[in-house]
């Protein structure tokens, strides 16, 4: 129900409309329509532009500063996640697994034992370390994360970690950045993940210019801003608006806040069953339907 929060802003799918099945089981959500979304277009090869790249991530940061400035965390953005159309204008979609800061205790309070973050193959690719290692912290910076491994795939064409199980995506990241410092484990609070990364094989070392030997320098620079181990080192979305990178796109005056967090209509930390969900949201759309019909 995220998205109702985020209905305004022109980077996020819209919800049209909410209905109820005949057999009083199912809901169906009506969203505007969008031709294509960014994982289709990188599988066909050499489409986009640079230009279009650097419009593309313009937008993405557009629309996590917002979703950020009302306290919520995508987690699970990746190219199939987001939209685009002819004019290559894109939204960001699938607020599944999306979480309110404040019921999850942004820099503490989480167990990481989080039910609706299982290890799903499709999404690995794009999760922050922390996450992968079970950290106890979840950040807005792992959204940040998400959009470095955006902007390193379609500049390279095909995913920069695909790793086959959470061990090998570790073993990916980490002979790429440089070894954690104490306070990089600090500040993910890794707790059993330490070990994980203690045991990550000695394999010769590569960076980011090493798996992006043919990028410009700004883009280099902004995707080692974003791929970094600690997520308090990395951009901000605010940050990442103004990195030269998307300079030419760069409207202070067209990049919104919300001016209040979001607050959930059902509290995540909360499990239900199948039915207990249907009834809920079902008493939810007939109040809105009930206010609405009262305008």
């Amino acid at each position: 129900m995220f998205l109702l929060s985020f209905a305004n802003h022109e980077n996020i799918i819209k919800l049209i409309g909410l209905h109820k099945a005949d057999n009083d089981r199912d809901i169906y959500l009506v969203f505007e329509y969008m031709e294509t979304d960014l994982h289709n277009v990188i599988k066909r090869g050499n489409i986009l532009k640079d230009i279009h790249k650097v419009f593309i991530m313009y937008q993405l940061f557009k629309a996590i500063k917002y979703i950020h400035s009302g306290n919520v965390i995508h987690r699970d953005l990746k190219p199939s996640n987001v939209l685009l159309n002819a004019q290559c204008h894109c939204k960001i979609a699938d607020f599944g697994l999306a979480r309110s800061v404040t019921q999850i205790g942004e820099g503490d309070g989480e167990t990481g034992n989080d039910p609706t973050l299982t290890d799903y193959v499709a999404t690995r690719w794009y999760r922050a370390p922390e996450i992968l290692i079970a950290s106890k912290r979840y950040t807005k910076g792992i959204d940040m994360w998400s959009l470095g491994c955006i902007l390193g795939e379609m500049l390279l064409g095909k995913p920069l970690f695909p790793g086959s199980s959470t061990i090998n995506q570790v073993e990916r990241i980490m002979v790429t950045l440089p070894p954690p410092t104490d306070e990089d484990l600090i500040s993910v609070s890794a707790g059993y993940g330490t070990n994980l990364l203690e045991k990550t094989p000695n394999r010769p070392r590569r960076t980011l210019k090493d798996l992006l030997p043919e990028v410009s320098e700004k883009a280099l620079d902004l995707i080692s801003n974003l791929i970094i181990f600690n997520p308090t080192q990395r951009l901000t979305a605010v940050e990442a608006l103004k990195h030269p990178y998307v300079a030419d796109f760069h409207k202070r005056g067209n990049e919104p806040e919300r001016g209040s967090s979001v607050i959930p209509l059902l509290n995540d930390d909360v499990q239900l069953s199948v039915d207990e969900y249907r009834n809920k949201l079902y008493a939810m759309m007939d109040e809105k339907h009930r206010k609405h019909k009262n305008m």
